[in-house]
């Protein structure tokens, strides 16, 4: 059983899935350059105030590894415990290795958030890949493209406080997590 959050109001995994067959693509940054810089100036997005936000390049499963490691360090230094800091090391590898599976290369970024008094963590992992045609059936628990489980993106949506993927066939994915501290 969840415990209530400061309210005293139960915490909800909200999910929004959107695909689009057409139109331009999702108003996602850039990608970055390449090195991993770290960027401390705030930005608002979704009622979020970012802070503290390190984008990580996803090529390999080295960067994986990397993306685990830095996921697991920032959520430690944030003050999560240890069951939701191995929620969200959890999440970034089964997002990440989408990237590396589907797309070849893309990227994470991590970022402190606060909405109001409450504070988080935000993970967006993104590609310019073939997308996803069909959203629904890939976050139905047991369905995948490979040899796998079909336990990723369902997998991360159940570890999160908040999920989101959009997706355009053939210009790429963006899967949008969140987890606050209780």
């Amino acid at each position: 059983m969840r415990r209530p959050n400061h309210s005293g109001s139960r915490r909800r995994s909200s999910a929004l899935i959107s695909s689009q067959q057409d139109g331009p693509p999702s108003q996602a940054p850039p990608f970055l350059d390449g090195s991993g810089e770290k960027k401390s100036a705030p930005t608002n997005a979704g009622g979020y105030v970012n802070s503290h936000e390190t984008r990580l390049p996803i090529e390999s499963v080295e960067d994986i590894v990397a993306a685990r490691q830095q996921g697991r360090s920032l959520a430690n230094e944030m003050g999560f415990d240890g069951a939701s800091a191995t929620m969200i090391t959890a999440a970034i590898s089964e997002v990440t290795r989408n990237i590396v599976d589907h797309a070849t290369r893309g990227e994470i970024v991590l970022s402190q958030v606060k909405r109001g008094d409450r504070r988080g963590l935000c993970m967006v992992a993104r590609d310019h890949g073939p997308g996803i045609a069909d959203i629904e059936r890939a976050m139905q628990f047991g369905y995948s493209t490979r040899r796998g489980l079909g336990v990723g993106l369902p997998g991360a949506k159940r570890l999160m406080d908040e999920f989101a993927v959009e997706s355009k066939v053939g210009n790429g994915t963006t899967v949008t997590m969140t987890k606050w501290l209780d």
